[in-house]
């Protein structure tokens, strides 16, 4: 098994991966299939600032995670948003979490502060992933996403990358 950093060369199985959720499922609240040309910008939209990774296993992609910024504001310059998502094939492997161990590591050592999981809800499985690896929920979103004609409530999970410092005083 094989972490490393993505590259726009991977863009095609990215897409590959992530478009059944698109078009399946409400765990993402995109709409409209995404293309390998899209996500490639995607890719590079994000490094070198943020870190976007792949799961490998002999050539196949078995997964991808990044963060990016979580607000647009300055004040939240120390703020990641985590997203991750698995083959299914790789799931229930440990696959997940591995992935997103090296996700938190890179955010560390990049100096981010806090990261951020989005969850659209219902999601037990991303919830139980989040919370093993030290995420809290802090917060949820209700009715603010809409798909498949139905109205979704979005949860936020937090994780401090390093310890709080005692402001001024």
């Amino acid at each position: 098994m094989l972490i490393r950093p993505a590259s726009p060369e991977d863009a095609t199985a990215f897409a590959a991966l992530y478009n059944p959720f698109v078009l399946n499922t409400t765990v993402t609240y995109e709409l409209d299939a995404v293309s390998a040309d899209t996500m490639a910008q995607r890719i590079q939209a994000k490094q070198p600032e943020y870190a976007w990774l792949t799961l490998e296993d002999r050539h196949a992609i078995l997964g991808y995670a990044y963060y990016g910024n979580f607000r647009e504001r300055a004040a939240y310059h120390h703020v990641v948003e985590s997203s991750i998502y698995l083959a299914p094939a790789a799931c229930g492997r440990g696959l997940g979490r591995m992935l997103y161990e090296a996700l938190i590591a890179r955010a560390q050592e990049q100096g981010y502060r806090e990261m951020i999981g989005v969850i659209a809800l219902p999601n037990p499985v991303s919830i139980r992933l989040h919370e093993a690896l030290g995420f809290v929920p802090v917060g949820t979103l209700q009715r603010s996403g809409y798909k498949f004609g139905r109205y979704l409530d979005t949860g936020l999970w937090q994780k401090a990358l390093t310890p709080p410092t005692q402001a001024p005083g």
